[in-house]
C-alpha cells in the first residue's frame, strides 16, 4: 500500500506509515477463530446494554429509602445509565431487592422476576435481602433471595449507603459487558 505525501499541519509525513500490521493482525485473529466485526458489534452491543439499564424497584423497608437517594440530586445515579426506574417487569431488566423478603412477599417476588425479560439481572440490597440480616432467624422471614431467584450482585449494609449501591451497579455494569450478545461468557 502506497502513502502518498499527506500534509497535516503538526505531523511528519514519516509518522504515517502502512497498515500491513493490522492486516497481519486481523489474519491471525481470523486464523484464531475470532470475526472481527461480529467482535466488535458484539462490544458495541455489551456497551449499549451495560450502560442502559433499568431498574425495577422492589423496596420492602428502609433499605429503599437509601435506594431512592441514589436516584436524587446528590447521587444522581442517570450519570451512569440507570436513569429509568421501571414500575413494570415488563418493562425492566434489572431489579434491585431492597430490604426484607417476608414468605409471602416471596411468591410476588418470584412471579415479577419470571415477567422480566431476558436478559435480566438481580441486585441484592442490604443484609435483609441477602441473609435475612436482624430477622434471620425468624420463622416468617426468606434467608435471603438466592434461595428464590439468582442473585448477580450483593451489596451489604444495613442499610448500604448510597455509594455502596452505585458500586453494586458498577459491578453488574462490569458483568453485562463481560457477556457476549449470544450468551457466551467473553474470555
Amino acid at each position: 500500500m502506497e502513502i502518498k505525501n499527506i500534509k497535516i499541519k503538526g505531523i511528519p509525513n514519516e509518522e504515517f506509515q502502512d497498515n500491513e500490521y493490522l492486516e497481519k493482525y486481523v489474519e491471525e485473529l481470523r486464523a484464531n477463530g475470532t470475526n472481527i466485526v461480529l467482535g466488535k458489534l458484539d462490544d458495541l452491543i455489551d456497551w449499549g446494554r451495560s450502560n442502559s439499564l433499568w431498574p425495577l424497584t422492589f423496596a420492602t423497608s428502609c433499605c429503599g429509602i437509601e435506594f431512592m437517594s441514589v436516584g436524587a440530586a446528590r447521587f444522581d445515579f442517570a450519570r451512569f445509565g440507570f436513569e429509568v426506574t421501571r414500575n413494570s417487569p415488563r418493562q425492566a431488566d434489572c431489579i434491585v431487592v431492597a430490604g426484607t423478603i417476608v414468605n409471602k412477599m416471596a411468591p410476588i417476588l418470584k412471579r415479577l422476576y419470571d415477567q422480566m425479560a431476558e436478559p435480566k439481572y438481580v441486585i441484592a440490597m442490604g443484609s435483609c435481602a441477602i441473609s435475612g440480616g436482624p430477622f434471620c432467624k425468624s420463622y416468617h422471614v426468606v434467608n435471603g433471595i438466592d434461595e428464590i431467584i439468582p442473585v448477580d450482585v450483593f451489596v451489604p449494609g444495613c442499610p448500604p449507603k448510597p455509594e455502596a449501591l452505585l458500586y453494586g451497579f458498577m459491578q453488574l455494569q462490569r458483568k453485562v459487558k463481560l457477556e457476549k450478545f449470544l450468551g457466551n461468557k467473553k474470555r
